[in-house]
């Protein structure tokens, strides 16, 4: 899908919203993958992409799409998207990645059996951007223009959309751990709020009591940048000790993406 901001009958941004599976705590969630977020260069600074981005994260909820990816493409975008609630929970890969090359030529002719070898092998990795199908085939077409480069996992960040949902997928994976967490949202209300986790399951209350005063004072306060940080295992054992307890680290993977 594509969003547009429109000055008349002017199309003056837009952004694309794909929609990917991603293996998330023993399952598979839907993500959207935002690409081509631009403006023309004589209506920037408007504020015309904010207001995508949050027509962006109501679309995802609406739709149950619990998190939210893209990939930015220069350095400074990353304080630009921390903004809007996004953090980074993907590192650039240092190691080629699955060849191409030489999975079409080990089973030439033959897309579908390329694409059985292909999924098996990322379908079990966790905390990965998984393809169809269909995904494949333009990948295989678009790598072929350039003769197959080597390609690595790409840096990305992620955004959660419905903390909830994601924490409850947590809960039922870890079901031996327990914790309280006091979550704060600047632009998705519904996720202000404090996470009670404990046996599996997750209990949700606001985070203020009636006289005002926090609920669970004990409880840890995290914004909802380190929630995604922590769920995906981004580099959590530099983390406090509590939290590294919690959050198991792990690599997160996207590649083969729309760069």
């Amino acid at each position: 899908d594509t969003l547009l901001y429109m000055e008349g009958d002017k199309a003056v941004a837009s952004l694309q919203m794909l929609l990917y599976q991603f293996t998330f705590c023993g399952t598979e969630i839907p993500v959207i993958y935002l690409s081509g977020v631009a403006t023309l260069p004589a209506h920037r600074k408007k504020g015309y992409v904010r207001q995508l981005l949050t027509r962006s994260f109501e679309e995802a909820f609406q739709r149950d799409v619990p998190l939210m990816l893209l990939v930015p493409q220069e350095e400074w975008l990353l304080k630009f998207y921390d903004k809007y609630g996004f953090a980074q929970t993907f590192d650039s890969g240092t190691e080629p990645l699955l060849s191409l090359k030489a999975l079409i030529e080990k089973y030439r002719d033959d897309l579908p059996t390329a694409f059985g070898e292909f999924d098996a092998f990322f379908r079990q990795k966790d905390m990965t951007v998984q393809k169809s199908f269909d995904d494949f085939r333009a990948i295989v077409e678009e790598a072929a223009l350039y003769d197959f480069p080597a390609k690595r996992n790409l840096m990305g960040m992620a955004r959660v959309i419905d903390a909830e949902r994601m924490l409850s997928l947590f809960a039922a994976y870890y079901k031996g751990k327990s914790f309280s967490l006091s979550l704060h949202d600047e632009l998705i209300e519904q996720n202000n709020a404090l996470f009670t986790i404990s046996k599996g399951e997750i209990k949700r209350e606001l985070p203020f009591n009636e006289s005002g005063s926090l609920v669970g004072e004990e409880c840890m306060a995290v914004d909802v940048r380190e929630l995604a940080q922590l769920l995906l295992g981004y580099h959590t054992s530099e983390k406090k000790a509590l939290l590294h307890t919690l959050f198991p680290e792990k690599i997160a993977q996207m590649h083969f993406m729309l760069e």
